[in-house]
């Protein structure tokens, strides 16, 4: 049996005639820049996430890198995150010129601990994005409290995580702003490159908005020093469609989780978490075990597939020589990439199929 990680293909057969008919929409009206489907869905994410405010852009990069920007983050400021993410998370900040610091992650949900992030604050500290991983979001009250006291304002990474809750608030509605990705294999991913920026700050989100069209208000009228980021009408007109029916995907990937859970339980691998008063939305479905890189192998060769999220914790990147991290200085992540790996995880998965990778799973094993 074959078992794809992901099958974008199942999705789009089920939503076809709508999708086609919003793309043929959009073309016949020959609007394709920052056209209604644009502002109809910043204002539909807003309402979701529970903000005032949402801001499309190009990408989930960019979400991050113009939120950073807004706030004046810059040449030798500091910004602390998690090394168990996307190199995007990193990434921006250095493209600003400021600093990345690396605070450890907690042992069961993977996402960054509140009690890293405030041993590395210092007076150089001018941001803190948690990332909410796999579709798990950080625990908000701790890092909120410690930005409270600190001063110090935090950026959602929520591109994994659109519809996670805490506490019964969404991801993206706790910091100053929340950061979402709409590339293709995100939970609400559209056809190409998307991203969106949610805020209840006026201010921010106007800043943000001049900088996405090169750091202007009116055309030709440039203010500041701005960027080329804007959310595509194709794909916002895409995003409305796929929209209506995100929280029944999410759902779906929860059954899918559950399924996995019960499957799983008798083994040694060690389960994703979904802590108290959290929502786990699933993006991935990410297990531990001993000796990932032989099972993994095993279970290539029996078809199914799977993808390591994230071999290489980012503080130990070759990019990232330069800040003399060393392995052994963030234990925990170092030990959850040795082995941590997705299993095929998506809102169509066949029950069938989730039998026959947990099957092979438990060979894996008896054959020690």
């Amino acid at each position: 049996m074959k078992v794809k990680l992901l099958d974008l293909k199942a999705q789009y057969k089920n939503i076809e005639k709508e999708i086609d008919e919003a793309i043929k929409d959009v073309l016949e009206s020959t609007q394709f820049i920052m056209g209604p489907n644009v502002k109809e869905l910043e204002k539909e994410i807003a309402d979701f996430t529970g903000v005032k405010y949402g801001i499309g852009v190009a990408n989930g990069t960019d979400s991050l890198m113009l939120t950073l920007k807004a706030l004046g983050v810059g040449s030798g400021d500091e910004v602390i995150t998690t090394p168990f993410t996307f190199f995007a998370s990193a990434e921006v900040t250095s493209v600003l010129g400021a600093i990345p610091v690396f605070a450890d992650i907690d042992k069961n949900t993977y996402c960054i601990d509140p009690k890293s992030i405030e041993e590395k604050i210092t007076e150089k500290t001018k941001a803190i994005i948690p990332v909410h991983i796999f579709g798990q979001m950080c625990d908000m009250d701790s890092i909120m409290d410690i930005a409270k006291r600190h001063n110090i304002p935090v950026i959602e990474d929520a591109c994994q995580a659109i519809g996670a809750e805490y506490k019964g608030k969404k991801a993206g509605s706790f910091g100053v702003a929340g950061c979402y990705s709409f590339f293709p294999t995100k939970n609400l991913g559209c056809y190409g490159d998307g991203g969106m920026i949610v805020t209840n700050d006026q201010d921010l989100a106007e800043k943000i908005k001049m900088l996405r069209v090169h750091g202007s208000k009116v055309k030709y009228h440039h203010e500041v020093i701005g960027y080329n980021s804007r959310l595509d009408e194709i794909q916002a007109a895409i995003l409305r469609v796929k929209f209506k029916y995100l929280n029944k995907y999410n759902e779906l990937r929860r059954e899918k989780a559950k399924i996995y859970n019960e499957l799983l339980k008798d083994t040694p691998v060690v389960l994703p978490v979904e802590e108290k008063n959290y929502k786990h939305i699933y993006h991935q479905y990410s297990i531990c075990v001993e000796k990932r890189d032989d099972m993994v192998s095993y279970l290539k060769n029996k078809g199914v597939a799977t993808s390591i999220y994230y071999p290489i914790p980012v503080h130990l990147l070759k990019v990232y020589e330069n800040l003399a991290y060393k392995k052994g200085d963030l234990p925990v992540t170092e030990n959850i990439c040795e082995r941590v790996f997705a299993l095929p995880m998506y809102p169509e998965l066949p029950i069938e199929q989730q039998e026959y990778v947990v099957s092979c799973i438990k060979e894996f094993y008896n054959n020690k």
